[in-house]
């Protein structure tokens, strides 16, 4: 998201002000209006689905053909993370989970997002939400981490399984 060029609240343009220790884009007028911009990341569910020994991978609309990532989604107003990652599954692949396991919360600092990520079990056959262009299963000994995004959380619950196979 651009950063605001005028205050939302008294519409005076903004400047670059030291803000605890850290440049923001903040209101001229401190006394009156005291509005600062501050960049918090955003909040992303994304789930492992997990189906048959295999992690399902998607592909968004408007992504390279190449590029294949885990289900995502926004957490919504009062919405519960868990809750939200249960609610993406179903809305991109309208499949119900059986199984359900918190891996990690990941910066994702390039879009300025906090992910929150699942490991999920589900079972049968997908069909593709609105969001998708294209789904696959690839087993889970061949799926291959990515160094950002949802990358790291595939990378944890991969190490932790190995960790903990019998």
């Amino acid at each position: 998201m651009a950063p605001f060029k005028f205050c939302p609240k008294c519409a005076k343009e903004l400047v670059d002000r030291d803000d605890g220790g850290a440049q923001r884009r903040a209101c001229p007028d401190r006394e009156g209006c005291g509005f600062v911009q501050y960049e918090n990341p955003t909040p992303v569910v994304a789930a492992i689905v997990e189906r048959d020994g295999s992690v399902i991978l998607v592909q968004n609309k408007g992504w390279p053909s190449t590029w294949f990532g885990l289900v995502t989604g926004f957490l919504e107003k009062g919405e519960e993370p868990r809750s939200a990652m249960l609610r993406e599954i179903r809305e991109e692949l309208t499949m119900t989970t059986s199984e359900i396991s918190f891996v990690g919360h990941y910066a994702f600092e390039a879009m300025n997002q906090l992910i929150i990520a699942y490991h999920a079990v589900v079972e049968g056959e997908w069909t593709l939400g609105d969001e998708l262009a294209a789904a696959k299963a690839v087993p889970i000994d061949k799926v291959k981490p990515w160094p950002m995004g949802t990358g790291p959380a595939l990378k944890d619950w991969l190490e932790q399984r190995k960790r903990t196979a019998p």
